[in-house]
């Protein structure tokens, strides 16, 4: 019997750090370079790319899952998912639902339009603007630029799709994702300087995890400033921001 109780003992632990070694994540994958789904019909890019190289460094399995980004965090809240890995800014209203790690990017954030179309931010007065549903883009917007109409959105691709045949007047987005944007669609411009204000977009993007869950969090931490130090997130970002 004893044999027995030990031996339960050691299956419990087995499975209970076999469990800690596998780590999910959800992302919304219409959003390159950040997330985007490939020729080969799976998730990729630069969020992906650096996800994986945590979970080597944590010695930890990794699995990726695309949800629409305004469920990302009542799901990470349920436990659908471990992590939360989508192009999220830190932002002091976030922070009040979930953890976050250290910024793993600078941001900020731009407005596009047609060319010739919108002659500076302060044009948009009274215009409609696309943003994906439940970003920081969308609450940028409604908080500091109640004058413009906010027309939120599934996808930025959508959105672009509709800025393009003339039913939007301009897309706010991350200026990453917006650069790529205007790489693909010579009729489009940016309008204006790039936005950082802190409250929104300036203090970075971050892995959100469980409030409860500060030992993934900092395990999280400690594999981004080893990833750092090593050379492996310089040639990640390399890789997607420096082609």
């Amino acid at each position: 019997m004893k044999k027995l109780i030990i031996a339960a003992v050691l299956a419990g632990i087995s499975v209970s750090a076999s469990a800690a070694d596998k780590i999910r994540f959800a992302t919304e994958a219409s959003y390159p370079p950040f997330e985007f789904i490939g020729a080969d019909n799976k998730i990729q890019g630069f969020d992906v790319d650096l996800a994986n190289a945590l979970c080597k460094e944590m010695q930890a399995e990794c699995s990726f899952s695309n949800q629409a980004f305004d469920s990302l965090i009542p799901g990470l809240k349920f436990k659908r998912f471990d992590a939360v890995m989508a192009g999220m800014d830190i932002t002091p209203e976030r922070e009040k639902q979930v953890l976050f790690t250290k910024p793993y990017y600078d941001n900020s954030a731009l407005f596009i339009a047609q060319k010739g179309k919108v002659a500076d931010v302060a044009a948009l007065k009274g215009k409609r603007v696309g943003v994906q549903n439940g970003t920081t883009h969308q609450k940028y917007l409604t908080d500091q630029h109640s004058d413009i109409t906010t027309v939120p959105y599934d996808s930025y691709q959508n959105a672009v799709l509709d800025l393009k045949n003339g039913r939007i007047d301009a897309v706010f987005g991350d200026t990453a994702v917006v650069n790529e944007w205007l790489k693909q669609n010579a009729q489009l411009a940016a309008v204006g300087d790039k936005v950082t204000d802190k409250n929104y977009f300036g203090t970075g993007l971050g892995i959100a995890v469980r409030q409860k869950n500060s030992d993934l969090q900092g395990k999280f931490n400690a594999a981004l400033d080893k990833i750092k130090q090593d050379g492996t997130y310089e040639t990640i970002y390399k890789k997607w921001f420096q082609q």
